[in-house]
């Protein structure tokens, strides 16, 4: 699949296409970060989904999976992570969006999936203060299970100039909805009970086979005896034959 060319005031293209609106509880431990809690949708943005801007100076981001150290996301499920932005710069910063998609770990070039982007109106951070973003997403319910790199992006504007910052460029863990019991699963349980069968019923048909053949070689004719005429000829003569004859002679007596 190719990247999005569209802007997110378009839909994002997705094997699930889902888009939500999020309500972000921004937090800082002094300053009050203004309006961070009033979550735009994505028909607010005003950048294409595949820009791409520089990162300025003096911005620290961090990601963390609130009861998710293992970092496994159900596929069709909603998941969430907060994203933690300090702005060390010598200006206030408006949040704009913040944005992920999904890729192939071990190729990035491979691009599997585009998640929901989240905007924010007026998500001021002033100079010297930090703020919290929760961004939650689901990956598409047809998504094989696995392992996957998510890279999550977050955009701004300084003095009116969109930067970016990746908080987060991972592995997470992909498992299938519906529990333990995936298709999968359920495709090479089915797959090796049909071969167990199979195996059982060819080994039975050769003990059978086998049987038969046994006891076709071990079948003896019974009958009334006979003398071959040519084994009479060659006996012709010799003392077997005169004893025979002598025995023969004595019964008729």
């Amino acid at each position: 699949m190719g990247k999005e060319t569209t802007t997110f005031k378009l839909r994002y293209r997705s094997f699930s296409v889902m888009l939500f609106i999020i309500f972000a509880k921004c937090q800082s431990d002094d300053d009050v970060v203004s309006d961070a809690s009033a979550a735009a949708a994505v028909d607010d943005i005003d950048y294409a989904a595949d820009d791409t801007f520089t990162s300025a100076s003096g911005i620290e981001t961090v990601c963390v999976f609130p009861n998710n150290a293992p970092r496994v996301v159900h596929a069709g499920e909603d998941s969430e992570l907060l994203v933690g932005f300090k702005n060390d710069a010598e200006s206030s910063l408006n949040v704009i969006a913040i944005k992920a998609s999904i890729h192939l770990n071990y190729d990035h070039r491979y691009f599997i999936q585009n998640l929901t982007a989240q905007a924010f109106n007026n998500a001021t951070v002033p100079a010297s203060a930090q703020a919290t973003f929760p961004y939650i997403f689901a990956v598409s319910k047809f998504l094989q299970a696995g392992s996957f790199d998510l890279v999550g992006t977050i955009i701004y504007e300084i003095d009116q100039q969109p930067y970016q910052s990746t908080f987060y460029n991972g592995t997470i863990d992909v498992l299938e909805a519906g529990g333990v019991l995936s298709i999968e699963s359920v495709f090479l349980v089915a797959l090796g009970v049909a071969l167990l069968v199979f195996l059982v019923v060819w080994i039975k048909n050769e003990i059978n086979n086998f049987s038969k053949k046994t006891k076709r070689a071990s079948k003896v004719e019974v009958g009334t005896g006979t003398t071959d005429s040519s084994l009479d000829e060659w006996l012709q003569g010799t003392a077997y034959t005169q004893s025979q004859s002598g025995k023969q002679s004595k019964k008729k007596k």
